[in-house]
């Protein structure tokens, strides 16, 4: 028996994500807790197990399109039910073959962001109405717009659950249907069976030829999202399709028509030709191409808009000398790679910042939106910037005070890898007080970074240069110099902080043995 694997809450807020990738096909078993696909919400990549042992059915979406929350992502016979229903379905057959239909319940999904529920504004079906699929059964109004719901399935209509001007909660069984081919198949004459065919053959055949003499173009194009969806594929404009709904409402079949020329001699094709010839030849010449901003991209793109447009932004750069650093970090990074822990110079620059940051603790806070109360963090949770296959994301290291380098080192291994991979755990990217971007790992030496709101500061490193720089007897030196650029929150920090902040940081990193005796 077929059972829909309905799409669970997946992060806070979230209500829809994009099916990044499918692990399995149809037709394929799966066991209980085996991955079934790759999903991509605006916070991260997420992985969807099997519930169950069984057999995949349906794939509702394909790879690249946008699956609900609260919504079935896919459908599978469950191992062990199958034999139990054949057995019930068997044992019930003599009594119920005229009646024995599935009843399924239409649950009224997402029709907005943030919309949770719609006045039914008109119902365009009855109960006991043949319906099929894409057909429009009901118009609803939300706080937004008016919008018509289509049905998922051929059938029947047997229960409306509203009536006209009733409010509909999003998520909830909307009407109720019975399914076309539903019923178990019962033992039919074989003369019958063929007279039968003979008859619906020719009762399908009469429709067509009344419904090509009824379709109109109708300039609003009333379609499903389904339909739309198809249109987008296929390049269509639907206001010039002939539809042969009600009210010239278009299914799959008139697209179809429309593009193979099918059309109605009652209907002036020459404009839709002339429509059809000018979009195919803007095709072939134009050489554009369009992508959705989704996922983390569409997150980050919200998230630095309102960060450069509530937050003054300053910035302030420096030089630091790392030469005596590198010097330390190379004489222990064999030993400590023997015991698995990958030492690079990004630990000594968390552990450097949480202790400045502890003399300067403004650069550990958070001010609210009407700048009027200012939050201290106890907690260092220092963010590292890091550019992965999905996107910008900034995990962050908890409690870096109480941290040694090796316990930084290891934490900025294991998100940093995982980040890369875009399988960050929610709770990694939660909770920042202040970020870093290695931009140097990349190249570039100044910046201008935006803040990673609602934090207060962010710095940027550049790259790694070797510059002629003088001693303390005016020779020239080749130094190991790295550029380095703070963006500060101006509502709470002023340039003179800022610049002993850095100053107390750049001391701890030029002189090593300083900041081993500040961990102390």
């Amino acid at each position: 028996m077929a059972k829909d694997f309905i799409l669970p809450d997946i992060g806070e807020g979230i209500v829809e994500c994009e099916v990044v990738e499918w692990l399995v096909q149809e037709g394929d078993s799966v066991c209980e807790d085996q991955p079934i696909c790759d999903v991509m919400t605006d916070k991260a990549l997420v992985q969807i197990p099997a519930v169950h042992d069984g057999v995949i059915t349906k794939l509702y979406h394909q790879k690249g399109e946008i699956a609900k929350v609260h919504a079935p992502l896919f459908a599978m016979d469950v191992a062990g039910e199958a034999a139990d229903v054949e057995t019930q379905e068997h044992n019930s057959a003599p009594q119920n073959n005229n009646t024995a239909e599935q009843l399924e319940d239409f649950i009224l999904p997402d029709i907005g962001e943030g919309i949770v529920e719609c006045e039914i504004v008109d119902w365009l079906v009855a109960e006991g109405d043949e319906i099929e699929e894409d057909q429009a059964v009901c118009d609803v109004m939300t706080d937004k717009a008016l919008v018509q719901i289509p049905a998922k399935y051929t059938g029947t209509v047997q229960k409306l659950y509203y009536q006209k001007g009733e409010i509909a909660k999003v998520h909830s069984p909307l009407f109720q249907m019975t399914i076309a081919g539903s019923a178990p198949k019962q033992n039919i004459d074989v003369n019958q069976a063929v007279v039968k065919a003979q008859t619906n053959a020719a009762e399908q055949a009469a429709p067509v030829k009344v419904n090509q003499t009824v379709k109109v173009v109708n300039t609003k194009a009333v379609a499903s999202p389904a339909v739309r969806r198809k249109a987008r594929e296929l390049d269509v404009d639907l206001t010039q399709v002939p539809g042969s709904g009600k009210n010239g409402r278009i299914y799959k079949q008139d697209i179809e028509e429309f593009i193979k020329g099918e059309v109605p001699n009652s209907i002036d094709t020459s404009p839709l030709n002339s429509n059809v010839a000018n979009t195919q030849s803007k095709t072939q010449s134009s050489g554009v191409r369009v992508e959705p901003i989704k996922g983390i991209k569409a997150a980050m793109a919200k998230q630095m808009v309102a960060s450069v447009s509530t937050i003054p932004h300053f910035t302030f750069c420096d030089e630091i000398d790392l030469t005596d650093l590198i010097a330390l970090r190379a004489s222990m990074k064999e030993q400590y790679k023997a015991q698995g822990v990958k030492l690079t110079m990004m630990p000594f620059f968390v552990k450097a910042l949480s202790l400045a940051m502890k003399e300067f603790p403004v650069l550990n806070s958070k001010v609210n939106e009407d700048c009027s109360e200012l939050t201290y963090f106890d907690d260092h949770n220092i963010g590292i910037a890091v550019d992965s296959k999905i996107g910008l994301l900034v995990p962050n290291i908890k409690s870096c005070q109480s941290k040694n380098i090796v316990d930084v080192a290891n934490e900025l291994t294991r998100l940093t890898e995982s980040a890369r991979e875009g399988r960050v755990p929610p709770e990694d990217l939660k909770g920042g007080t202040i970020s870093i971007s290695n931009i140097g790992a990349i190249g570039g030496t100044i910046a201008t970074p935006i803040i990673n709101k609602p934090e207060v500061a962010i710095v940027a490193l550049g790259k790694l240069q070797h510059l002629p720089r003088f001693d303390e007897n005016g020779h020239v030196v080749s130094k190991a110099i790295m550029q380095v650029s703070w963006s500060g929150d101006h509502r709470v920090i002023d340039g003179g902080t800022i610049a002993r902040f850095n100053n107390l940081w750049k001391s701890y990193l030029e002189n090593p043995s300083a900041m081993m005796m500040a961990m102390s």
